[in-house]
């Protein structure tokens, strides 16, 4: 690929590249560019929204350039201010290993990991001295701190911000100089982080990394940005029958949006399928249909997607039960248990509060019939057919159906 079709594969998708004569530069150079792209572990869970900066992250090993997987341990423990305008809660070491144990087989379904360098940031981090990190701060004014959006709005409101805070972008942007970055990659809200590693290499005497930012994906609820703790995500992981209903239940004015950020499609596939849906060419149940496959596809393949979409017909559109339905064993004291400690007992729900919660919304069926009482009892649970959603089935205590 020459070097102006592969600026244009690189730079599709961002919304920021600063600066994109300095990428064509140094495509120009003919050398396999340095590019970064940061994780602070939260959580061992990689979903759809995550999907998008790996894979652009992918998009330049693809192109022969080498990524380098920046794993925050050390940040992680300092934690970091989030979008909700409160401080993340520091995490242990033992904490961290636990999430990181299952972080590679998750990035694996996109990134080629074999050839991915991975560093801990603590390699450099933890050995500094005290006296390294005050000339550090040395090099950042308080002014330029409060230029963060986050920061700025707690400031004005009187919000607490602990003065550690201030050190996590410094951190993450000596990360670059470490790692002499090329290139850092990161989701619309990490440009200020990404313009500070910036920054602070020229001040260390390297040649200023290129930040390119990609979009923040919102979740199925349509409004917010895809979380695990919003309960809105779509883990790369899930199973292929989940992945397709939760696609389907996005709302119709995100299926552009997804079909641009979740699928590979290349731009003048994804502007095309947007002016057929405009100009009602394309439904917009057809063009999600084609999107849940599409989706589906990319992390199961193509038979497991056909599958998707005929449980899918079958179980949502037919409201049939399902031809494989798992058996899940009952517990000794079944017959005594009300519906929502039994979802817990069978890992349906991480908590009764979350159990009640779901029966709530209505998302928990028995025998076809929806529930809205946590408290419901059953003269036996025996054979009874327990549904989550429109994807989740199961037979409790019975052997399963051939």
């Amino acid at each position: 690929m020459n070097i102006a079709k592969a600026l244009e594969a690189l730079v599709d998708r961002c919304v920021d590249v600063i600066a994109r004569d300095e990428l064509a530069t140094r495509l120009a150079e003919g050398r396999p560019l340095r590019v970064k792209l940061g994780i602070d572990p939260s959580g061992p869970l990689l979903h759809l929204g995550h999907a998008v900066v790996l894979r652009k992250l992918r998009q330049f090993q693809d192109l022969g350039h080498q990524a380098i997987l920046i794993v925050g341990d050390f940040t992680a423990r300092i934690g970091d201010p989030t979008g909700l305008s409160t401080s993340r809660k520091p995490r242990t070491q033992a904490e961290i290993s636990a999430d990181m144990q299952t972080y590679a087989a998750q990035a694996a379904l996109i990134l080629d990991v074999e050839k991915a360098v991975v560093r801990y940031n603590s390699e450099w981090l933890a050995p500094i001295s005290f006296a390294d990190v005050i000339r550090l701060s040395a090099r950042v004014t308080v002014a330029r701190m409060l230029e963060r959006d986050d920061f700025s709005k707690r400031f004005k409101s009187g919000v607490p911000i602990g003065l550690h805070e201030f050190l996590y972008p410094l951190s993450q942007a000596y990360d670059s100089v470490a790692t002499q970055a090329d290139v850092e990659l990161g989701g619309t809200e990490q440009l200020f982080n990404l313009l500070m590693g910036r920054r602070l290499q020229e001040e260390e005497g390297q040649r200023p990394q290129i930040c390119m930012t990609l979009p923040i994906l919102e979740g199925t609820d349509g409004v917010q940005r895809m979380g695990k703790s919003l309960d809105n995500y779509i883990a790369l992981q899930d199973e292929p029958s989940v992945m397709f209903g939760k696609v389907m239940s996005i709302p119709d004015q995100l299926i552009a949006r997804y079909w641009q950020l979740a699928t590979t499609r290349p731009k003048p596939e994804y502007e095309a399928i947007e002016r057929d849906m405009q100009a009602n060419e394309l439904s917009a149940r057809d063009s999600k249909v084609q999107l849940a496959a599409e989706i589906v596809r990319l992390y199961h393949g193509p038979a497991l997607a056909r599958s998707a979409h005929d449980h899918f017909e079958k179980t949502v559109v037919r409201k049939e039960l399902p031809d494989d339905m798992p058996c899940l064993p009952l517990p000794p004291d079944e017959a005594s248990l009300m519906l929502g400690p039994l979802l817990v007992k069978l890992g349906w729900a991480a908590s009764n509060r979350e159990a009640a919660r779901l029966v709530r919304q209505g998302a928990i069926k028995v025998d076809g019939k929806r529930i809205d009482d946590e408290k419901h009892r059953e003269s036996s649970w025996r054979d009874k057919v327990l549904q989550k959603g429109n994807h989740q089935f199961a037979r409790l205590g019975a052997e399963q159906k051939r």
